[in-house]
């Protein structure tokens, strides 16, 4: 997996062909999040690198969102009680395109 796009300006670690996390934020006392960190749209050109005409390949679009609350976690706010320790107080929302396959 290469990132290739990052949110808020930030660069692809060259090493890691990573994303540095944006230090997004949620509070669990009211699932409020730092609305100051991510982009609205994202957009860019990438060319692979290890690219061979005469291999298979296929690509795919991957898009993450900020994390928010789980839903446990905000039922548990209007209840006025305590999220269920057996479930991620968080969730990060996940986008995939259809696969792009490249036959030679």
């Amino acid at each position: 997996m290469v990132d290739v796009a990052c949110a808020g300006g930030l660069e692809v670690n060259p090493d890691t062909n990573r994303c540095p996390d944006n230090d997004a934020v949620v509070s669990l006392s009211d699932c409020s999040y730092s609305a100051n960190t991510g982009d609205a749209q994202l957009r860019t050109v990438w060319t692979d690198p290890k690219f061979k005409a005469s291999e298979r390949a296929f690509y795919y679009t991957r898009a993450l969102e900020n994390p928010t609350c789980r839903w446990n976690t905000w039922d548990a706010i209007r209840a006025g009680t305590v999220p269920r320790a057996d479930l991620a107080a968080t969730l990060q929302e996940r986008a995939w395109s259809s696969p792009i396959h490249y036959v030679p």
